[in-house]
């Protein structure tokens, strides 16, 4: 690829099997290439997906390694074809790093849908070497993959809009959710969850969170501004609420149950599917035809998504609720997010961390 300087040795902490425990791990950084951003990582934002790669729940796992997907940091090396960034620049890299250009996703600029897409982490880079995420002090990244975080926002309060932020946004832009006045459902409350109430609340929708129990009601109403809060096991209230949702966003990551939430979808909506579960999901067909109704997925966001989601949040001051925490508490934290004890999203501080201790 070429390179303005030597390989550089990264330190991040990395899972050696699949206990998912991460520890610390010293590897060594391809070359900045032409076409490459060196990025000094400051924050990482911790998603359920980390916990699924680093405990191999869905057998492709490569060890040793290093998880973290909403990266934001600083740019400290830029290669000679680099026109977008400069050194000193805030930028964010998310899950992807890689793709092929040259198929029809690419064309459409949808290459989070490309065949031959990289990961940021547990993947192979076109070099031949493992890719590593963003729980370390350093990444290169080619451009394409890099976005600027804009002026004024908090790089901390960046990181989870990578991920979690984006991937409530690219189907509510995508299937023409991004107009005010639609109900929408929110099922399950946890990083995505979160995002999905701020961001639809910020696009002018009636949003109802539905949760498998009533303890988070207050949080949903009075903190996320939420309109309407069902539990899904009060047959009364959700027999209610059926027929009244445009779209639920399904972001629960475990297997369960989908024709309670069908029967809320008003004609022509969608349950649109976000969590990544590792066993398969039953309906009975006439909650579907009876309807029209779509069971669909969808999966991050594009590069131009990822950019149009954080002016978004710029421009409607629509914010992330993270919890800080040092790299040390990296294992504890995903121990807390199993058990959905987190309001709402853990955010690594990278930079102000002893990462080889």
């Amino acid at each position: 690829m070429g390179s303005l300087e030597v390989e550089k040795k990264a330190i991040g902490w990395a899972a050696r099997d699949p206990s998912g425990i991460l520890s610390p791990y010293t590897y060594t950084l391809r070359n900045t290439g032409p076409d490459d951003v060196q990025v000094k990582i400051l924050y990482c934002g911790l998603c359920h997906s980390d916990i699924h790669q680093v405990k191999n729940d869905l057998g492709m796992s490569n060890y040793p390694m290093v998880p973290g997907h909403e990266v934001v940091g600083e740019v400290v090396e830029v290669g000679p074809e680099v026109s977008k960034f400069k050194v000193g620049d805030i930028v964010g890299v998310g899950l992807l790093v890689g793709c092929c250009k040259t198929c029809r996703p690419c064309k459409q600029d949808i290459e989070q849908y490309c065949a031959k897409k990289i990961w940021n982490c547990n993947d192979v880079y076109t070099d031949g070497k493992p890719t590593q995420g963003g729980f370390a002090n350093f990444m290169v990244v080619e451009q394409k993959f890099v976005v600027k975080i804009p002026d004024g926002m908090a790089p901390e309060q960046a990181a989870p809009l990578l991920c979690a932020g984006v991937t409530v946004y690219s189907p509510l832009n995508h299937f023409g959710f991004n107009q005010s006045g639609l109900r929408g459902g929110i099922l399950g409350l946890g990083g995505v969850g979160h995002m999905g109430v701020k961001i639809a609340k910020a696009m002018g929708h009636h949003v109802t969170v539905i949760s498998s129990s009533d303890k988070k009601r207050q949080e949903a109403l009075d903190h996320l501004g939420a309109d309407d809060y069902l539990v899904s096991s009060d047959n009364e209230k959700m027999q209610e609420a059926a027929d009244s949702l445009d779209y639920i966003i399904d972001t629960v990551p475990v297997n369960h149950p989908l024709e309670p939430y069908l029967s809320l979808l008003k004609v022509d909506g969608k349950l649109i599917l976000m969590g990544v579960i590792n066993t398969p999901l039953q309906f009975v067909s006439p909650m579907v035809m009876l309807g029209r109704k779509s069971i669909t997925g969808s999966f991050i966001g594009s590069m131009k998504e990822t950019e149009e989601v954080l002016h978004f949040c710029k421009e409607k001051v629509v914010t992330s609720q993270i919890e800080m925490v040092k790299m040390d508490y990296i294992n504890t934290a995903m121990e807390r997010l199993e058990k959905n004890d987190v309001r709402y999203r853990f955010v690594v501080d990278v930079a102000g961390s002893k990462l080889d201790q």
